[in-house]
């Protein structure tokens, strides 16, 4: 019976998919940052937002080279950090509250109503998951007339 039972576990194992993904690792002093608009900024929409990032580079969803990720804009709502670790271990959504630049762009036209808006970047791995040591901007602030 012990080796049924063995057997049956090896064979289901055998079945499941292997996931090639995990924790990537980053650099952790990298920093990610938005360049522009500045926090408290008042702009008008279409809003141009540039995204920084220093100690790591940038590289295309899809392409897995070590130390590089993609930027994704998190745009009202809550914000990604220790506050919320669950949401830093999974693939980023996409959705128009995170919208994903998994080309490499490191600079998006963001249409945007007027009023008060946050904006936060965080860097994804070439499958949309942050990093192991996640590298996130500050939120920030910003009212569109």
């Amino acid at each position: 019976m012990k080796h049924l039972l063995t057997t049956a576990a090896l064979l289901t194992s055998l079945a499941l998919p292997v996931y090639a993904g995990g924790p990537t690792p980053s650099n952790p002093d990298a920093v990610q940052y938005i360049i522009a608009p500045a926090d408290g900024a008042t702009v008008s929409s279409p809003v141009t937002v540039q995204f920084g990032l220093r100690g790591m580079g940038v590289a295309p969803a899809g392409v897995e080279k070590d130390l590089t990720g993609h930027h994704h804009l998190v745009i009202d709502s809550a914000p990604f950090g220790s506050d919320n670790p669950e949401a830093l271990s999974e693939a980023l959504p996409a959705d128009e509250n995170h919208i994903h630049y998994g080309g490499g762009q490191t600079e998006a036209m963001v249409e945007l109503a007027p009023g008060t808006h946050t904006l936060q970047l965080v860097l994804g791995d070439w499958s949309h998951t942050p990093h192991d040591t996640p590298i996130m901007s500050e939120v920030i602030t910003i009212t569109v007339e």
